[in-house]
């Protein structure tokens, strides 16, 4: 779904072609042609953005997003042709078995909200195969566009003035205020509660109130490494 100053959220529908729904390839190059323009844009994604501290500290990996996604992306290479998240995880493809994490740890934001943790595969409302699908995708987008796209919270709490960015979103924090319809499927009226919230959000200058979140100095290294949902208090 998108939305912008003057429109409401509607859908956007996938390539022509036998499939009725968009694949991720398929929306993380329609995502590089629409950051690619002057317009600034700011893209909501539902999935995890990074892993809680924990999983850095037990996997030795310095807390930087960056070093993250690259040896993330290494051990989970689900942006390959016809690689899915079980492969990885019965060990067909990458080497996942090297980094894994219990369902257990949560970040920061997910305690404060309530939500699953991205290690809690196999149940309902899970993240967990959302984000292991979709950091690669992260990655591509963020080699491909470098510093003219931010990424927050993790280029900082600030998004310079001109410049496009994409946040991690959680439609749970949303669909009160814009459910959608009753003929609009649970991830349409997802999509539709991001977009419809990010729009009325800038309009009212909540959503610069919701990008800086009362935080020590602590939690905003934290929220850095490990990243934050907007609109998470």
């Amino acid at each position: 779904y998108m939305a912008s100053r003057n429109d409401e959220a509607t859908e956007v529908l996938p390539p022509p072609g036998p499939r009725k729904y968009w694949t991720r390839q398929e929306v993380a190059h329609w995502l590089l042609e629409r950051l690619s323009e002057t317009t600034p844009t700011i893209v909501g994604i539902d999935h995890g953005f990074s892993f809680p501290i924990r999983y850095f500290e037990t996997h030795q990996i310095v807390p930087d997003w960056d070093v993250f996604l690259r040896d993330f992306h290494q051990h989970w290479p689900t942006d390959g042709q016809h690689v899915y998240v079980d492969f990885v995880r019965d060990g067909s493809v990458g080497n996942g078995a090297q980094r894994t994490g219990s369902a257990k740890w949560r970040r920061l934001t997910e305690q404060r909200c309530r939500a699953k943790s991205v290690f809690h595969f196999d149940c309902q409302g899970s993240v967990a195969k959302s984000t292991h699908s979709g950091l690669p995708w992260l990655l591509f987008l963020r080699e491909k566009l470098g510093s003219h796209l931010h990424f927050w919270p993790f280029d900082g709490f600030t998004v310079p003035s001109g410049r496009s960015a994409v946040v991690e979103a959680y439609p749970a924090l949303y669909k009160h205020r814009f459910p959608g319809t009753v003929s609009m499927s649970g991830d349409q009226q997802d999509a539709y509660a991001i977009a419809s919230w990010l729009k009325h959000s800038d309009v009212t200058g909540e959503l610069q109130t919701a990008m800086h979140p009362t935080m020590d100095p602590a939690m905003q290294l934290m929220a850095r490494t490990e990243g934050w949902i907007l609109g998470v208090a």
